[in-house]
């Protein structure tokens, strides 16, 4: 549990206030008010409706649900849809649990909420370093002893919600806008220069590279191969789908000796333009001559 003294620090108490106006913005037209972030999601139901908000997929499982078996059912569920989304479905990284969770344990709560602000972009802005103290009780020869230990929750990031040194686009997105778009035309070109020699037109950078389909395409039209169609999925159906052509994109990247690109597959596929628009220029710089 965290530490009484840890609950008076203005930092969790400013962390709490803006993580929960901003589920309160997303869920505006459920109705839903959130006022209080352990007590309001244990259930999974806002969590269920602040994801399908975010991702824009129904979840199927059931709206409300009464019983205690019911509901870490349904938040199993949508905390396995979670992890997908983060990218955590291969790892055992995740800093939260059905249990964690359905019992209210706000360090796990909040792990989950700041990361899920960060994977989205949310429009906020999170107070950076924020530490609870947690008590941890163990028993030992039936003693029981407690010790403090420091939870890190948010850290020092930059407006991407990752650990990452500011480049180029950074400036661009933040003080020339204008730029930006001639930057995103040069993009345009270099793209259909290859993709027009197979039928296929780019006039969105914003989204059609989201799937991972022509990313894998133009990969292999630069390299001057062709992409056996088993290897990928030409009409992905759900988000696992475009993660796993997005992750073959880069797969096929670094084996034409690119460095690997430091997006993760998730943020191509959930429309991060800042991502996108890196990996693109990381190939307009190595095959802008390619015929």
């Amino acid at each position: 549990m965290v530490e009484p003294r840890s609950m008076e620090d203005i930092k969790l108490k400013a962390l709490i206030a803006v993580l929960v106006d901003w589920i309160n913005d997303e869920l505006a037209e459920h109705r839903m008010i959130v006022q209080n972030v352990d007590e309001d999601l244990y259930d999974g139901q806002v969590l269920q409706k602040l994801l399908e908000k975010l991702t824009g997929q129904k979840l199927d499982v059931p709206e409300v649900t009464q019983s205690e078996e019911n509901q870490k059912q349904k938040l199993r569920t949508v905390l396995a849809y979670a992890n997908r989304v983060l990218g955590l479905a291969r790892t055992s990284t995740a800093r939260w649990s059905v249990e964690s969770i359905h019992s209210k344990t706000l360090v796990s709560i909040l792990h989950l909420l700041v990361s899920l602000a960060r994977q989205f972009r949310a429009p906020i802005r999170l107070p950076e370093n924020v530490v609870v103290n947690v008590v941890v009780v163990t028993k030992k020869d039936g003693v029981l002893s407690h010790r403090i230990v420091a939870e890190e929750i948010t850290s020092t990031y930059d407006d991407l919600g990752v650990r990452c040194e500011r480049d180029a686009f950074d400036t661009l997105f933040d003080h020339a806008p204008d730029k930006l778009q001639v930057v995103k035309k040069s993009l345009v070109t270099f793209v259909n220069k290859q993709l027009n020699k197979i039928h296929l037109e780019v006039t969105d950078l914003d989204t059609q590279f989201h799937d991972g389909v022509y990313l894998t395409l133009l990969m292999g039209m630069l390299e001057g191969y062709f992409v056996p169609l088993h290897e990928f999925f030409l009409t992905p159906k759900d988000f696992d789908q475009k993660v796993h052509n997005v992750a073959f994109a880069f797969e096929l990247m670094q084996d034409s000796g690119l460095p690997k690109p430091k997006a993760r597959p998730e943020d191509i596929v959930n429309l991060d333009l800042k991502s996108t628009l890196r990996v693109l220029y990381n190939l307009f710089t190595k095959y802008k001559h390619v015929n």
